[in-house]
């Protein structure tokens, strides 16, 4: 079972990046998917997640209006499309996926989890 990000890199304030989140050996439409970060000095935090079917979406707060999560369950793969980036964005980009449904809020209910992406946000 294995979740692979891409997509991270480099890019200027106000500019935007798709992260992916990939799936292998096992079906990712049967889990809810949640987008976490982690920046240089602080806690892993949430930051969208994604019901199986693709119908739900939430977001925190700091990031609603300028990022979009989605799924394509037919490529096993979901999207975290992030717009108006600002150098607060800048993480480690983590994806992670739950059987417990959409409503699994903490960390520790996500059973898998990726390597990450770096997005640095830099003028």
């Amino acid at each position: 079972v294995q979740l692979v990000e891409s997509g991270g890199g480099l890019v200027q304030p106000g500019g935007s990046l798709r992260l992916s989140c990939a799936a292998s050996e096992f079906t990712l439409g049967y889990y809810a998917i949640g987008w976490f970060r982690q920046a240089p000095g602080k806690e892993r935090e949430f930051v969208a997640r994604i019901s199986g079917s693709g119908g739900s979406t939430y977001y925190t707060d700091s990031v609603k209006g300028r990022f979009t999560i989605s799924r394509d369950n037919g490529k096993n793969t979901v999207y975290l499309q992030m717009n108006s980036l600002k150098p607060e964005d800048t993480a480690v980009y983590y994806c992670a996926a739950t059987s417990r449904g959409f409503g699994a809020t903490r960390q520790g209910e996500y059973d898998y989890w990726g390597q990450g992406t770096q997005v640095t946000v830099s003028a």
